[in-house]
């Protein structure tokens, strides 16, 4: 619980740091509303709506009402999809005040020994490093390979954790070995004429975790004739620090990617994974506020594109594709679809596939229940968006759901492992899909 003195100095800081014109765009009309997966699956409450919470974000800085827990539940309740902007008649920046209104609370609140803990290891001792992520990841590879995994699933073991940490230990990718992890490549050339020269963002779990990912996207640049950089000092992209009221590490991590990238004379940056890229394209709003980094920060975004973009742009489409016989359907990344504004580019290479069919899903804009860390933190709503997510994939008949992003990718797997459909059906990175549909 937070203590009067602390609902002080939020209040204080909401006064100060919320944008006042931002929350008086929101006109309340209503348009976000059937977008909003949390507030369909509470039964329709307005605080869990985007126009109930900046309702509560102005009333806040109003201080009509305190920031209490009933508040601050209300904000973390939000997956922050950013699915309510493309259809705001008044283009309010939703996830700008979300992210500006978590910060506050986060700076200002006094977390208990256990939860700062957990947050200093993760957001200052994990992430920014990535050598020990690729040690961390490492562990998980060893624990798959020697049998443990095996023996921990046999024993019944990850009963004793809640279900959805136990369902996600058996919907990991298979992990490559710390060797593999440190052997990563820095420069690739074109194949077969250079067409194009970008450099490519590997991010911290996609170059761990889902390294091999990694290796389909550079594959499919090269075979559409991008020569491809990789600068061994980029950082994790921060949207995790920054989604978690983190946004000075978000802003230190930014200005690291920036410094690594800015140099390097390419066309684009290529990211292949929607959570990351739109907090990458995010950089000029985050620093806008520092002289010395808008400017670059504007420089840096205004590269960035989407692996499905670039494909499509270089007509990869044109290759000779095609796969044993199956029906293919695509679940959106939030943000690579609202933020960075690419829907329609995957579903043309997904469709240029030869011997498949296409079924697109009914509300495959919606968010899957993944966010993050969200299907973690708030497991039971996770779950339930989860559970309505895969009624429409099932009405698909798709054997291979295909989506963009990591955190997409594990949650549509925990969805098939929970629907008992591991055997009929696999879920499927775009890259990944699109590597094994090239024929030589």
């Amino acid at each position: 619980m937070t203590t009067v003195k602390e609902r002080e100095a939020i209040h204080v800081q909401f006064k100060e740091r919320m944008n006042e014109d931002e929350l008086l765009n929101c006109m309340r009309c209503g348009f976000c509303l059937p977008t909003c997966p949390t507030y369909i699956e509470s039964g329709f409450q307005e605080t869990h709506s985007p126009r109930g919470r900046i309702a509560l974000m102005k009333a806040v800085v109003d201080g009509l009402i305190e920031p209490d827990e009933d508040v601050e539940k209300s904000l973390n309740m939000c997956l922050g999809c950013r699915a309510c902007e493309p259809v705001c008649p008044s283009g309010v920046n939703y996830g700008h005040l979300l992210e500006e209104a978590r910060d506050i609370i986060n700076q200002n609140k006094k977390h208990s020994l256990p939860v700062r803990t957990v947050r200093k290891v993760v957001f200052e001792g994990l992430f920014p490093h990535q050598e020990r992520m690729r040690t961390l990841t490492g562990l998980i590879g060893f624990y798959q390979r020697s049998g443990l995994q095996r023996a921990v699933q046999y024993t019944g073991m990850m009963k004793l954790f809640p279900d959805s940490l136990s369902s996600m230990e058996k919907v990991l990718p298979e992990i490559p070995t710390l060797r593999e992890m440190k052997n990563r490549p820095t420069y690739l050339p074109a194949k077969p004429e250079k067409r194009k020269r970008v450099a490519f963002f590997s991010g911290c779990l996609m170059d761990t975790m889902f390294m091999k990912t990694n290796d389909a996207t550079m594959k499919l640049l090269q075979l559409t004739g991008c020569e491809i950089v990789i600068p061994k000092n980029q950082a994790c992209c921060g949207a995790l620090h920054g989604h978690s009221g983190e946004k000075d590490s978000a802003k230190a991590l930014a200005k690291r990617n920036i410094t690594a990238f800015e140099e390097l004379q390419v066309d684009y940056i290529i990211t292949n994974a929607g959570g990351c890229g739109a907090f990458l394209i995010d950089y000029d709003h985050l620093l806008k506020d520092e002289a010395e980094w808008s400017e670059r920060a504007e420089s840096f975004s205004s590269k960035l594109k989407d692996l499905s973009s670039i494909l499509v742009e270089l007509e990869f489409f044109k290759l000779k594709l095609k796969l044993p016989e199956q029906i293919i359907t695509y679940q959106d990344s939030c943000h690579l679809r609202n933020v960075m504004k690419t829907s329609a580019e995957p579903r043309t290479l997904l469709k240029a596939i030869g011997n498949t069919e296409y079924h697109e899903m009914k509300n495959a804009d919606s968010c899957c229940g993944s966010a993050g860390i969200y299907n973690i933190v708030e497991s039971e709503m996770s779950m339930q968006i989860l559970d309505s997510k895969m009624k429409n994939a099932k009405a698909t008949h798709a054997t291979t759901i295909v989506t963009a992003n990591p955190g997409c990718l594990l949650q549509m797997k925990l969805g098939i492992e929970r629907e008992g459909l591991s055997n009929k059906v696999r879920a499927v990175h775009i890259a990944d899909l699109l590597l094994e549909a090239v024929q030589d």
